[in-house]
């Protein structure tokens, strides 16, 4: 067994994080070149999220944070919400998500709500925002940017 944040991991899921790209060291723990397909990834980041994260990057000044961090809280209309914001500190406990020179930060804590979940981007007639397709998820309000579970 192994300890990821507070939750152990089986010999098999340490396994299957291996084989799939996860890396360690320090005590911080990171996925790059995520294959969106893969179900087990503990958080994914679409070809489009990643594309808009490093768009919104370059934009910034020289110094500013450059990494996405992708954080649920209590609150919203449904009692999560998510939130997302840049920021330059990785804690020593995030999982990191690394696509295409894009990189995604996630406490553990939300980790718990967001397993299992893809970050994705959507620029539609209703606006462009991101998105987190959550299978922890039991019902969303309509604007996507809270949730509730069972």
């Amino acid at each position: 067994m192994l300890r990821c944040g507070y939750k152990m991991l089986s010999r098999a899921s340490i396994h299957s994080l291996l084989t799939m790209g996860l890396q360690s060291g320090r005590g911080l723990s990171y996925i790059r070149g995520m294959d969106t397909q893969m179900v087990d990834a503990p958080f994914r980041l679409s070809e489009r999220a990643a594309a808009q994260i490093t768009a919104i990057v370059q934009g910034q000044p020289p110094g500013a944070p450059n990494k996405l961090r992708v954080a649920v809280l209590a609150g919203g209309c449904s009692g999560f919400q998510y939130r997302f914001e840049l920021d330059a500190e990785q804690a020593e406990d995030d999982l990191v998500v690394e696509r295409d020179g894009a990189v995604v930060l996630v406490d553990p804590a939300s980790l718990d709500l967001l397993a299992g979940s893809e970050l994705d981007y959507s620029d539609a007639l209703m606006g462009a925002h991101f998105t987190v397709r959550n299978p922890n998820a039991a019902s969303a309000c309509g604007c996507g940017t809270s949730f509730s579970v069972e």
